[in-house]
């Protein structure tokens, strides 16, 4: 399986301006291969490919004028942007033909020079990690980078990424093998809420840290200072950095929330079963805020990868299972009941039922039950998995092959 790495970098000066060459040069390859392929299309001409845009757009396009700043960045990182443009057009054929599963994926885009958030994909050809902890990277020099954690593979591939604030991160690729975990002999339904951020059928309950709520005052004031200066000015720069710098605290403090909640989920159950809600639908409603804010997604794909990593068993029950209508106890299924009623009787054996915990115990049977038909991944008795999907990385990342790359495993440095 591929698991993704993030450390932060500390580029200096010269490596920044560096690294900002490395960003233009690779979003030029990607808007001038683009603007060939829709000029083609609008002229019904064949589908441009990869290597006649090479060719034409990378090699021939550094001998001319125009174009030969690319000499100064590593010939990879304008291959990869070629590369990824590829990739972006074949997620939108196969969204067309409906091979793609999920969202449809729009054509690709032109990109900006004002886009906050740059990044450059690099194969395992054009980085290595040295032995005094810095990572080179062509054409850029030896990164300073703060390791928080061993590298458990040696890795097939780097992005480097600037945010809006400024800041650096290097994200590595690593082909590793499933981490597994001692048997545990309890499984878990989960119901996610806004009151309570999750429910467990045992009974457990995660409180909603609501960061972005908490940090509404701070970042209100910032936008208001941001909407006082002149668009495009230094010390509208500067109160830009200062709101995304705001942003970037709550991005980082629920992550590291989800991260450790996620964790000790899949560490204390064998089995855990979450319900697949309508995000994107629910966003459209008055709680968009505060559904955004506790992040259901991401922390449902935490709990995926994790229990593929360390050997659990994942489902998610369908959206349209009436978990909070059927009585755990006896199985009756009772009317529909609107969110302000956290409690109900049963008609039919007379419990009394908190409204969530009654759905997580809900979700637990119906998991259990999906599972038991074979619609889930599960392991045998000698632990091999049943059936495993393919887990990727969490975003799109280039392959090297692991002969002869100098990248090591771990952390480098004494």
């Amino acid at each position: 399986m591929q698991l993704r790495y993030n450390y932060r970098a500390y580029p200096d000066a010269s490596q920044r301006r560096a690294l900002a060459r490395a960003f233009g040069c690779a979003r030029v390859v990607w808007n001038d291969c683009l603007r060939d392929r829709k000029e083609a299309h609008a002229a019904g001409l064949p589908y441009v490919t990869s290597a006649e845009l090479s060719r034409l757009r990378i090699t021939q396009a550094k001998r001319t004028n125009e174009r030969a700043w690319f000499a100064d960045v590593s010939a990879v990182v304008l291959q990869q942007s070629l590369r990824d443009l590829d990739a972006a057009y074949k997620n939108f054929f196969d969204s067309l033909k409906g091979k793609r599963k999920g969202r449809k994926a729009g054509p690709p885009r032109y990109k900006s020079k004002k886009d906050t958030r740059q990044s450059v994909r690099l194969t395992a050809s054009a980085f290595s990690l040295r032995e005094n902890g810095t990572v080179y990277v062509a054409k850029v020099g030896e990164l300073a980078v703060r390791w928080s954690r061993p590298l458990p593979a040696a890795p097939t591939s780097l992005t480097v990424t600037r945010d809006s604030c400024g800041r650096h991160f290097l994200s590595f690729v690593v082909d590793t093998e499933p981490d597994l975990l001692p048997k545990a002999e309890v499984d878990t339904g989960i119901d996610l809420g806004l009151t309570a951020f999750a429910v467990l059928s045992d009974g457990r309950k995660i409180g909603s840290p609501r960061f972005l709520r908490r940090a509404e005052k701070k970042l209100k004031r910032g936008q208001r200072e941001l909407s006082r200066k002149t668009k495009g000015s230094k010390n509208w720069a500067k109160a830009r950095r200062k709101v995304a710098r705001c942003h970037a605290k709550v991005a980082n403090q629920r992550r590291d929330f989800q991260h450790k909640a996620s964790t000790q989920i899949i560490r204390d159950n064998q089995a855990v079963y979450v319900e697949d809600l309508a995000v994107s639908g629910l966003g459209r409603t008055r709680l968009a805020k505060s559904v955004y804010d506790a992040g259901w997604s991401a922390f449902v794909r935490m709990l995926e990868y994790k229990a593929v990593k360390h050997g659990r068993t994942f489902a998610q029950v369908d959206r349209a299972f009436p978990s909070s209508q059927i009585c755990s106890a006896c199985g009756f299924r009772d009317v529909p009941k609107p969110l302000h009623v956290r409690e109900w009787t049963c008609g039919a054996c007379g419990t009394v039922h908190d409204r969530d915990h009654n759905a997580a115990c809900n979700v637990l049977f119906e998991g259990r039950r999906i599972v038991a038909a074979g619609r889930a991944e599960t392991r045998n008795a000698c632990g091999v998995p049943v059936r495993r999907a393919r887990v990727p990385a969490q975003r799109g990342e280039a392959g090297s092959p692991r002969k002869g790359q100098t990248a090591q495993t771990g952390i480098p440095g004494p």
